[in-house]
């Protein structure tokens, strides 16, 4: 972890009655880091976000932010955007900055090529690619510090993913912390360092195989790949397509050839190496 950090978490916990959403997790964020937050829907990342945020108080634990507690001050430093995206849907993209900019005392922003065009139109009716894009302006018009992006291509396209990667990546160029959670694996690879959550719990932290850690995986090669899926789905393993191979996580070969053959299925199977959505898929059905 940087030793220049911009916001850690000590041993935070989140609880709402009975239910404990977030258990116990301590990460840090470093200036000019990207840092990836992984987890299945339900892992406790939103809420661990907003906690870092000061936007939901802890249980236990603490956060520093910036050098101190997350208070008001502190977060005019970071940007934000969260999974509804921020912005007023009823407000032209125009009235919207014009808002962001009176709030923090900053000039308007302005905004790029791809986007003039939307200026006058309700941000409600832009397409998601430009409402993404436009969230982005939106968040860092204030030059923030430190940056916090809850899922922030979900549902756009390859290359408006790519484009606000480029954006990312050139705030941490700048010595911008971020902390970004993301459901596509090709971006967990853009990032520095991961962090992996599961039933409110980090699980694992570091590299990509570090994040995958032990676990193991099987490709499955047949003639009717959807029968295959079929198969092993109902036979309750964990079980991912990658193209037309079917790919199986943490199973035993003799299980997989077991359940095949009992649906009839011819099929050839071979150890692969295991990638962080099929560590996912393991601890999501622990």
């Amino acid at each position: 972890m940087s030793g220049d950090v911009a916001l850690r978490a000590d041993a935070v916990t989140r609880r709402f009655g009975h239910f404990t959403a977030v258990s116990d997790v301590s990460i840090e964020v470093g200036h000019g880091e990207v840092v990836g937050l992984l987890g299945a829907n339900g892992a406790g990342k939103t809420t661990l976000m907003r906690m870092l945020l000061g936007l939901l108080p802890v249980s236990d634990g603490a956060v520093t932010m910036l050098g101190g507690p997350p208070n008001r001050e502190r977060r005019r430093r970071v940007g934000y955007v969260p999974q509804n995206l921020g912005l007023y849907r009823d407000l032209t993209l125009a009235e919207n900055l014009d808002f962001v900019a009176e709030t923090y005392g900053t000039a308007v922003p302005s905004l790029p090529d791809d986007l003039l065009p939307y200026a006058k139109v309700l941000v409600g009716s832009m397409p998601l690619g430009a409402q993404r894009q436009a969230a982005f302006v939106a968040a860092l018009s204030h030059g923030p510090e430190l940056v916090l992006l809850d899922e922030p291509t979900s549902g756009v396209d390859a290359l408006a993913r790519a484009r606000l990667w480029d954006t990312i990546r050139a705030q941490s160029d700048e010595g911008v912390g971020v902390l970004v959670t993301t459901h596509y694996m090709q971006e967990a690879q853009q990032c520095d360092r991961l962090l992996l959550m599961s039933h409110g719990e980090l699980v694992a932290q570091g590299s990509e195989a570090d994040v995958v850690g032990d676990t193991r995986a099987l490709s499955v090669r047949t003639d009717d790949w959807s029968a295959t899926f079929a198969a092993l789905n109902a036979a309750g393993v964990p079980v991912i397509l990658d193209g037309r191979a079917v790919r199986v996580a943490d199973t035993d070969p003799a299980r997989v050839r077991e359940i095949l053959a009992a649906a009839g299925i011819d099929g050839a199977i071979e150890p692969v190496a295991a990638t962080i959505e099929e560590r996912m898929l393991v601890l999501a059905r622990a």
